[in-house]
């Protein structure tokens, strides 16, 4: 059994693991439908896997975003597997990709990478950084609102005290997922905000904390400095805290999006990456470049503007949407 074959197998098996695929399909439709052309296009013009023929399919990946680094080093191992498997077909390498995305993005870890460090029977702070206009917010409410529906007690601290309008959005998401929203006035020092956070927290007995913060201020050193003075609130106020350090990245920025993953890594100590608007960019592959140049693991991707939009990242599932045409054809 082919590994694409797998991947039908698991997501066509019940209504449950159907609907993720779907979710991912319809997402990754701008992607896969660059991506696949290429890719058949290239397997209708070489009949052989030959130097050449890898050589456009380097520059297939490089265009879906993947990444140089990971494209390198997703070459070697392709060409290493099909020498291993002698494939002559270029039919045949779609099933090796497929199979070393997947295991390119998980290098030696496991799929436990994607789900939150909750902590059990006490207080779980998640910080939540990222440049304004990513959807930070909006990822902010989409998780409360997850969380809520797996019976978490959640509050949320308006951190993002200096963007006009923050407050507010905020406590608009906050209505939806229908938990409580701690604020003070705009402007007010995002470290105090978030202070009366963990305040209320442990007083409302919540379970989980979401923690919005500033996305832009004078200059890139000041954003720095402010998110490790909001961290060490954090730190000195829940021992072993935060448990989770999310970036929000936007996926039609992409090489961008890797570039602000390490500034905000180096100051806050980033744990996992929320990418946004993946169903609105043809390069869906900077998933893997992020994973694979950062170490980061992406734990949640945005496919849409609903509220249940948010999906749990699942990279089996997301190279399915990357070849669901070629898998459902099989």
């Amino acid at each position: 059994m082919g590994f694409m074959d797998k991947l039908k197998d698991r997501f066509k098996k019940n209504k449950e693991t159907e609907e993720v695929s779907e979710k991912y399909k319809e997402g990754m439709k701008k992607t896969r439908n660059s991506f696949s052309s290429k890719l058949n296009d290239l397997m209708a013009r070489y009949r052989k896997v030959d130097e050449d023929f890898f050589e456009e399919l380097e520059e297939v990946l490089i265009t879906a975003d993947v990444g140089v680094m990971t494209v390198m080093d997703l070459i070697e191992e392709l060409k290493m597997e099909v020498k291993r498997q002698n494939i002559k077909d270029t039919k045949e390498v779609k099933d090796v990709i497929s199979e070393k995305l997947v295991e390119i993005y998980y290098g030696d870890d496991d799929e436990q990478i994607e789900s939150l460090n909750i902590q059990e029977k006490e207080l779980t702070v998640i910080l939540v950084v990222g440049v304004n206009g990513v959807g930070k917010t909006t990822s902010i409410g989409k998780l409360a609102h997850q969380l809520k529906q797996q019976g978490k007690k959640v509050v949320l601290a308006a951190g993002d005290t200096f963007r006009a309008g923050a407050i507010e959005q905020l406590e608009v998401w906050g209505e939806r997922a229908g938990v409580d929203v701690v604020k003070q006035s705009p402007g007010s020092d995002p470290a105090a905000v978030i202070f009366d956070g963990i305040k209320a927290a442990k007083t409302r007995d919540a379970d989980v904390l979401l923690c919005d913060t500033a996305g832009r201020l004078q200059n890139k050193v000041n954003l720095m400095n402010e998110l490790s003075k909001v961290k060490r609130v954090i730190e000195r106020e829940v021992p072993g805290a935060p448990h989770e350090v999310l970036l929000v990245l936007d996926a039609t920025t992409g090489q961008n999006a890797l570039s602000q993953a390490k500034t905000f890594s180096e100051a806050a100590g980033v744990t996992g990456i929320v990418l946004t608007k993946l169903d609105g960019t043809a390069k869906g592959g900077i998933v893997l470049a992020i994973r694979h140049e950062l170490n980061l693991p992406v734990k949640f991707i945005g496919l849409g503007e609903q509220i249940n939009d948010l999906q749990v990242f699942d990279a089996e599932a997301f190279v399915y949407g990357l070849f669901a045409d070629m898998i459902d054809e099989e």
